[in-house]
């Protein structure tokens, strides 16, 4: 797994956007105190439910695992979390 050049504000964007899904969705209210690792490993696991992104095999699963993906998947967003919803909800 080759690090993104630009990972730490990928990772950063994706919460942001995996946050905002979550709660847009109706799955999850995240709290102040909430880690960012808990964080990234719930949305991690909403958006792989949702088939928005591909599963890591159980055995890979990390937290540098989770980060290098959702920076992959954050990357891919461009137009928010609106054709997200869209997308799952069947809007």
């Amino acid at each position: 797994m080759k690090k993104l050049k630009n990972e730490k504000e990928l990772v950063k964007k994706a919460i942001a956007l995996g946050v905002e899904y979550g709660e847009k969705r109706g799955a999850v209210e995240f709290e102040a105190t909430d880690s960012a690792n808990d964080k990234l490993e719930y949305i991690y696991r909403l958006l792989v439910h949702d088939k928005l992104i591909t599963a890591i095999p159980e055995i890979e699963i990390s937290q540098k695992a989770i980060r290098h993906r959702l920076a992959i998947w954050a990357s891919k967003q461009n137009n928010g979390v609106q054709p997200l919803l869209d997308a799952v909800l069947g809007t």
